[in-house]
């Protein structure tokens, strides 16, 4: 690269070489939990969902064909760390869910990353704070795109109003909990995520994005 690389691709360039920590890191954690790191990534889908997820809806969370995904999934059910069930809902289909053994193993996996941690604990509060609301923006493009299905971040969840208080503290409210919150407290995976549909992500990205006023005023304390 040179001076003249566009600002993009030298973003681009430094998110790669952060993944390649963050895949040594995946392998650490992976072996705390005597798995490898595409059973730790069903896992870590599995987390959260009491009704499980359809194989299909696993590769498409991971990114992965079906048949890789059912082979973890095989591998994993094989250690006791997932069940499969008949859906409720249609008897054709199965839903895959995590046993209290496989929330066990994702807890210990989540309890041996370092790499990640440690990078991002190195930063300033609002360095840290700034790059949250990047990453989120830059999944939600993703997913505008078809390159990742709908994620449990607050900003794809019914229940987020952004820039609902004026308070530059906690700006933003959560009817689910029915309280305000800090976009330093933005979730990536939150547990009680109910996806809004289109026309009302719209609507609350345009809403978050609005107004920076209370963004820029956390960013400079």
């Amino acid at each position: 690269m040179t001076a003249d690389t566009p600002l993009s691709l030298r973003i681009q360039s430094g998110l790669e070489r952060v993944a390649t920590a963050m895949r040594a890191d995946d392998w650490a954690s992976a072996r705390a939990a005597d798995v490898n790191p595409a059973q730790l990534a069903v896992l870590s889908a599995l987390d959260g969902r009491a009704t499980g997820l359809a194989v299909r809806e696993i590769a498409g969370q991971l990114g992965v064909s079906q048949p890789s995904a059912t082979e973890s999934i095989s591998a994993l059910e094989r250690k006791g760390l997932v069940h499969r069930q008949r859906d409720a809902a249609d008897a054709r289909s199965v839903r895959v869910l995590s046993t209290p053994a496989g929330a066990a193993a994702l807890a210990a996996a989540q309890a041996a990353r370092s790499v990640g941690g440690q990078a991002v604990g190195a930063l300033a509060p609002a360095q840290q704070q700034d790059l949250l609301v990047a990453l989120v923006a830059m999944i939600r493009q993703l997913q505008d795109s078809g390159a990742l299905p709908i994620q449990r971040m607050c900003v794809s969840c019914r229940h987020f109003r952004p820039n609902a208080h004026a308070d530059a503290h906690r700006p933003h409210h959560c009817t689910f909990v029915d309280a305000a919150f800090g976009t330093q407290d933005l979730r990536m995976d939150c547990h009680e995520h109910e996806t809004a549909n289109p026309a009302t992500r719209a609507a609350t990205w345009a809403a978050f994005t609005a107004d920076r006023g209370p963004l820029q005023a956390q960013t400079e304390r």
